[in-house]
């Protein structure tokens, strides 16, 4: 943990506060760029936050990282701060110069793209924010392995597209591009730390997003009433803020645990637990939430559905529940022998991804 952690911490969120409001979000969900709000992220630093300072940056840590892209998350903050930061730790995690510039990443199990000659060709959908990023982080194949590259996204055929929540997700094309930067091939360990930090940014994301859904509910039951007082008084809704509080405190408990097995190297199990756990929290959350607020939770003018469509969208990117269920059974079943409960609380577990 960064010693400068809380400060930082508290920056952001009242940058975010001051700065991101549900307007604004409203005008990037129609398709346009906010460079003010980027902006101010990038001249304070928050974008080099955890990049080492012999690359220039502040020389935080994962833990700083990760609770920033938290606070994006419950701000629903419409800027590529997530995909650049993760395209940046990606690239100086394989030795690569990290970029000045907003970029991206892709890290698709299917490896859209194939290298031939230092050229890039192919064709990957649903990139995060790819048309207002200047570079394209990407796993790709050659005929020596696979390798992480950069690429300049000025090269390639971008065709818009959004998600639940209207976020960009756009289908970009390559046909030869020059590649700016190649890793060495890499080994099955190093992509399966990649994987498993994507899965902890998005979790991240989700954890920030339900805080905020539960701030929201809480705060709507306090000034709603019905029958000439508020309707928290009422035991039905006093039944669905304690469900909905014990769910936000499972996010933020798996949060931080996972982050902390981050920091030691014990991360496998923790991000695969806590991503297999987020799928039952997704489901409750959004479902008491919108109980509670009943009609206007679904209405353009309210804030509600804007955390809760990314909520639905985020949890079908990446390396979903199914994949992570798949490789805990897996591991379970090739492990556990006739010592089921002393595999699941023993303190050394390492999943084979």
């Amino acid at each position: 943990m960064s010693e400068m952690k809380d400060m930082i911490l508290e920056v952001v969120e009242r940058m975010l506060k001051e700065n991101v409001d549900k307007d604004l979000v409203d005008i990037v969900e129609q398709g346009n760029w906010l460079s003010e709000v980027w902006n101010l992220f990038e001249n304070n630093g928050i974008t080099i936050v955890a990049i080492s300072e012999e690359n220039g940056g502040a020389g935080g840590d994962l833990e700083d990282l990760l609770n920033i892209v938290r606070l994006t998350g419950k701000y629903a903050a419409p800027i590529p701060f997530t995909e650049t930061t993760l395209a940046n730790y990606l690239l100086e995690y394989t030795n690569l110069q990290v970029v000045s510039e907003p970029a991206t990443y892709m890290l698709s199990a299917n490896q859209a793209y194939t290298l031939e000659d230092g050229k890039l060709t192919g064709e990957a959908i649903h990139i995060h924010w790819a048309r207002h990023t200047k570079r394209l982080v990407t796993l790709a194949n050659s005929a020596e392995g696979i390798h992480l590259v950069e690429v300049d996204l000025s090269q390639a055929e971008i065709t818009p597209g959004t998600n639940l929540a209207s976020e960009p997700r756009d289908t970009v094309k390559f046909q030869n591009a020059t590649v700016s930067q190649i890793s060495n091939a890499l080994s099955f360990d190093e992509i399966r730390t990649m994987t498993i930090l994507e899965t902890a940014f998005q979790l991240a994301l989700m954890t920030g997003a339900i805080d905020k859904i539960n701030d929201l509910t809480v705060q709507y039951t306090k000034e709603r009433e019905q029958f000439g007082r508020p309707i928290h008084r009422f035991q039905l809704v006093q039944q669905h803020i304690v469900n909905l509080a014990g769910e936000t405190a499972v996010a933020l408990a798996a949060f931080n645990n996972f982050v902390d097995a981050l920091l030691t190297n014990k991360h496998s199990s923790e991000v695969a637990y806590a991503r297999i756990r987020f799928e039952e929290t997704i489901q409750a959350v959004a479902t008491i939430s919108h109980q509670v607020h009943a009609a206007i939770g679904t209405t353009h003018e309210h804030s509600l559905h804007q955390y809760t469509r990314r909520l639905w969208s985020w949890r079908d990117e990446g390396k979903n529940t199914a994949y992570w269920t798949d490789i805990v059974a897996t591991q379970l079943l090739e492990n556990s022998s006739d010592s089921l409960w002393a595999y699941l609380t023993g303190t050394k577990l390492a999943l084979k991804l």
